[in-house]
């Protein structure tokens, strides 16, 4: 599912997300009757950084108040935002990269193996891939040491991150450390998982 323009969506209707995003089905209720549909999918959206579209363009001055830009963000609640894995920025190009030569990276075929690797991974320990864990499993499965729970108590003060952001954040760097063949999470893993969570920083 991809949502352009995010917070452009009526907050009735991106709030009725949460349910499905969280547990993979949706609830019709009505008198008479309550029906539970599979409804497991992948969340994709975009949105600008502001209801002009230049809030940190170093090319073209943003029009838009702090009001305005708060107002504009707040449209997305913080239990939606919970549900959201990875929060990308992704800045304008400079001119000199639009007009510059496309460089080679990483082949799609190249990519899928990693991918594929991972989740075969996923499987053989969990049975079930990383997104599917259980509170209880997450525990289990994205050990951390001393350090790293220092880190992300650091985190969960300076973002804000509720219980359930914390253990999505536990499963992408799982995930990051299964896509580098690693045994056990490193403090770079989380670190990037981290990064992911743009939108908690407000």
């Amino acid at each position: 599912l991809f949502l352009d323009e995010l917070p452009e969506f009526p907050r009735s209707v991106l709030e009725v997300l949460r349910e499905p995003l969280e547990n993979g089905e949706i609830l019709i209720a009505r008198a008479n009757a309550q029906v539970h549909y599979p409804a497991r999918f992948q969340l994709v959206a975009a949105m600008n950084p502001c209801p002009c579209g230049h809030a940190g363009d170093t090319r073209q001055a943003c029009r838009c108040t702090p009001q305005q830009i708060r107002r504009y963000r707040d449209r997305l609640s913080g239990p939606l935002l919970d549900r959201i894995d990875l929060h990308v920025h992704v800045p304008a190009l400079p001119q000199s990269d639009v007009l510059a030569p496309v460089s080679p990276s990483e082949a799609s075929a190249s990519v899928r193996e990693r991918v594929c690797a991972a989740r075969e991974r996923q499987w053989a320990r969990s049975g079930k891939i990383n997104a599917s864990l259980q509170t209880r499993e997450v525990e289990s499965v994205c050990t951390l040491t001393t350090e790293q729970r220092g880190l992300m108590a650091q985190a969960m003060e300076k973002l804000g991150l509720s219980a359930r952001a914390y253990h999505r954040v536990l499963k992408v760097a799982r995930t990051i450390a299964d896509l580098a063949d690693s045994e056990s999470i490193s403090t770079a893993h989380l670190r990037e998982a981290l990064g992911y969570r743009n939108l908690d920083r407000g």
